[in-house]
């Protein structure tokens, strides 16, 4: 007979938590078509959001709904659980960019984010994430990933010998 045996965990012991991955338009800004940019770890909206929403609700009001275009994420939940409470998901094909998040709140009002895929290169995030947040910048979310999609890739620079 096999037995297990579990130590109880301490907070030493849990992994801590990663931090949320957001840069947001400055307070006061003029309104633009963005508000800044997110970038998830992952694709599962249902795991995302919380940690997003618990971020989010200090600065902008309880986030009651959010949207996406569910192009880019395999499975939208129709409600996500956030802080004992549920917010609703929505989606919509046509009318929404793939690759941005809408969130809306009772105080604020709407708010929209770029959403930067989770594989996507620390360089290349924190340009979507600067581009995303300035409020200067009139571009779509599908706009500056088109844009940083025409970006040359560094090239790996062969040494040289002289002969």
């Amino acid at each position: 007979m096999a037995a297990t045996i579990t130590r109880p965990s301490t907070l030493e012991d849990r992994p801590s938590a990663p931090s949320l991955r957001l840069s947001l338009a400055p307070v006061g800004s003029a309104p633009a078509l963005l508000d800044g940019a997110w970038w998830p770890r992952t694709r599962d909206l249902a795991a995302e959001l919380p940690a997003l929403a618990a971020v989010l609700d200090p600065l902008w009001g309880r986030i009651t709904r959010v949207a996406v275009n569910p192009t880019h994420w395999p499975t939208v939940p129709r409600k996500a659980p956030v802080a004992g409470r549920v917010v609703k998901v929505g989606w919509f094909h046509g009318e929404q960019d793939p690759h941005e998040l809408l969130l809306l709140s009772y105080r604020v009002g709407r708010w929209n984010l770029l959403v930067i895929p989770p594989r996507t290169t620390p360089a290349a995030a924190a340009r979507l994430m600067a581009a995303a947040s300035d409020p200067r910048r009139t571009s779509t979310a599908s706009r500056l990933m088109a844009e940083e999609n025409t970006v040359p890739l560094p090239t790996q620079h062969q040494p040289t010998t002289g002969r």
